[in-house]
């Protein structure tokens, strides 16, 4: 069974940078997003990448995050720079989902979906003010 595994979650102050770290040994994804889900929030899609390199952001993100691969190493990696306590959240990647890629207004999302995909356990990540 494929069991993707972030890391790079931490607490950080308003402004600074983390970078987040998605792979599974030996498993090479196709596409690959990442979700957020906060304290009494919905789940969202942040980011989403395909085998074709493209890409898709949350609004409240673009221009903040950077979604990228390497395929040698079965990694993705979200880079978030300028980081607002909104961004505060538990952040689950997940690899050949399925899933619908953006904001579809009135149809909420759950996440993790271990039917859809394979999904890490997430990692949280803390801004504070």
């Amino acid at each position: 069974e494929v069991q993707m595994m972030e890391s790079g979650g931490g607490s950080v102050q308003a402004g600074e940078s983390l970078r987040l770290s998605c792979t599974a040994p030996g498993f090479s994804f196709n596409h690959i997003s990442w979700f957020r889900r906060a304290p009494g929030n919905e789940c969202e899609m942040v980011s989403h990448m395909n085998n074709d390199g493209s890409t898709w952001y949350l609004d409240s993100v673009k221009g903040r995050f950077t979604i990228s691969r390497d395929n040698p190493k079965n990694t993705a990696y979200l880079q978030m720079n300028s980081l607002k306590p909104e961004d505060t959240a538990v952040y689950y990647c997940a690899a050949d989902h399925g899933l619908w890629v953006g904001v579809i207004p009135g149809i909420r999302r759950v996440c993790p979906l271990p039917s859809a995909g394979y999904w890490g356990q997430g990692t949280q990540v803390t801004v504070s003010s």
